[in-house]
């Protein structure tokens, strides 16, 4: 019994004993002996390690597995392809976390190692990034061991960038952020402010969404503020501004001249009164549409911005305009109307050859009067005048009066009435009353004035006079204006 006490006992001192040891620090007092990588010569140059490296990298990775860093060796090897050694060296004192090295033909490993030499050891560093944590990776200059020296998690600072496009539009046109240039960011953001200073929207993006797109329903000048902040929350400090402005759309003015007036009368459209507070103003559509809200007609112009247009049909009419800006933005249409009228009555006058009761009595009839036009295309004449006698006695000069009532065919048109004259004969009645028919055909007809060649028939009522001995032919100009 007392034997078995005894060797538990031993047995723990020894676990102790051999726990002590392996906790403690291991002391490195002199490199070479146990190499990971056979060196030819002294101290090898930085080219020759890289190449002793490639060739033992199952080796090196068999050691990283061994010491817990299995995930360090693709950017280990990786890196240290392109990147630089640094020479340094390793005071009496520093410690390695771990150090690989070759023994009896087999890679090892050792753990809380200090370098107890009698002098500072030279080695080759190099720091490999994996993430946010950099390993400092060094290489005793005389054997070619690889150890990790320390390890530090380095959170980098955040770096903000903000593009925003264009740098001018027009109102409600897109506009695009793009903060994809930010570096070491986990989330970035966007304030906007108007030309007064306010704050108008806010927005988050991340690395994965960095753009966004928004638009402005007012003109002026906006302010993008960005900040970037690193995985710690921590905000950029570098200056991350942009600007766009926003065009004023042109003010549009129009003046029609006349408000009222006849058909084939010009009517002028003056818009030369808009304006552009941002830019100027570079084209005027003009539109007219008539009571229904159709469109009869259309113009585009440039300065300086007017438009005289003649009607042919009476009618209230709106002109609508709208302006444009030398950046494209257009103004908000301002409207006008105009009564163009159609003339009803008209001075009339006739001129002509008369020739009365066959072809005894020539004549040269005048006469003045109204028209009035009628609708559906009819008209009425009434004029009255005189017929000047051509032959002396028994002619005489008389005086006539008429009423027609005509229906037009453009440019023909056709009519019939009643008229009266005088005393044409000193050897006969005093007066005729007479049924006429007349047919005429425009020669020109502006809607003011219209112009017109016409024959005219007369024929006296009453059983008693015949027409062949009373009737009067007329053959003239008449001009209504």
């Amino acid at each position: 019994m007392k034997n078995k006490k005894l060797v538990f006992l031993a047995l723990g001192i020894l676990i102790l004993f051999t726990l002590s040891t392996f906790a403690e620090t291991k002391k490195l007092e002199e490199i070479g002996r146990y190499t990971l990588v056979r060196i030819k010569g002294q101290v090898p140059t930085e080219e020759v390690m890289k190449t002793l490296l490639e060739k033992y990298a199952a080796d090196i990775k068999y050691g990283f597995d061994l010491a817990g860093y299995g995930d360090l060796f693709l950017p280990f090897m990786d890196q240290i392809k392109e990147s630089a050694f640094k020479e340094k060296e390793i005071a009496i004192g520093d410690k390695f976390m771990w150090m690989l090295f070759r023994s009896r033909g087999k890679v090892k490993v050792v753990e809380d190692l200090e370098w107890a030499g009698k002098e500072a050891l030279p080695v080759f560093s190099f720091t490999v990034v994996k993430g946010y944590m950099h390993y400092e990776i060094v290489m005793p200059k005389p054997c070619g061991n690889i150890s990790l020296l320390k390890v530090e998690e380095i959170i980098p600072d955040a770096v903000c960038d903000i593009q925003v496009e264009p740098e001018k539009a027009n109102i409600n046109d897109p506009i695009s952020v793009d903060m994809s240039g930010s570096q070491h960011a986990k989330s970035m953001e966007v304030e906007v402010f108007n030309a007064e200073g306010k704050k108008i929207t806010t927005k988050t993006l991340t690395p994965d969404s960095p753009k966004w797109q928004t638009k402005f329903d007012k003109p002026g000048e906006y302010v993008f503020k960005a900040k970037a902040f690193n995985i710690k929350g921590a905000p950029s400090t570098n200056p991350c501004d942009a600007k766009t402005y926003i065009n004023h759309p042109p003010t549009c003015q129009l003046t029609p001249t006349p408000a009222e007036d006849y058909i084939t009368k010009p009517f002028i459209f003056d818009a030369t009164g808009s304006a552009d507070s941002d830019g100027e103003v570079v084209k005027a559509n003009f539109e007219i549409a008539d009571e229904t809200g159709n469109v009869v007609d259309t113009h585009a112009t440039d300065k300086p911005f007017n438009w005289e247009m003649i009607f042919d049909t009476a009618g209230l009419y709106t002109i609508t305009v709208v302006v444009t800006d030398d950046f494209g933005a257009m103004s908000e249409p301002c409207r006008a109307e105009i009564n163009v009228k159609e003339k009803k009555l008209y001075v009339l006058a006739d001129v002509g050859l008369l020739q009365a009761k066959g072809s005894h009595g020539p004549y040269i009839d005048a006469r003045l009067g109204i028209a009035l036009i009628l609708p559906s295309n009819f008209s009425l004449f009434l004029e009255g005048g005189g017929a000047l006698a051509m032959k002396d006695e028994p002619w005489k000069s008389f005086m006539l009066l008429n009423a027609i009532l005509n229906y037009n065919f453009d440019p023909v048109y056709v009519g019939a009435g009643l008229g009266f004259n005088t005393q044409v004969r000193v050897d006969r009645e005093q007066t005729d009353v007479f049924l006429l028919g007349n047919i005429g055909v425009n020669i020109f007809n502006n809607y003011t004035t219209i112009g017109s060649i016409f024959f005219e028939g007369q024929g006296p009522i009453g059983e008693e006079r015949s027409f062949s001995k009373h009737h009067k032919l007329i053959l003239g100009f008449r001009l209504l204006f």
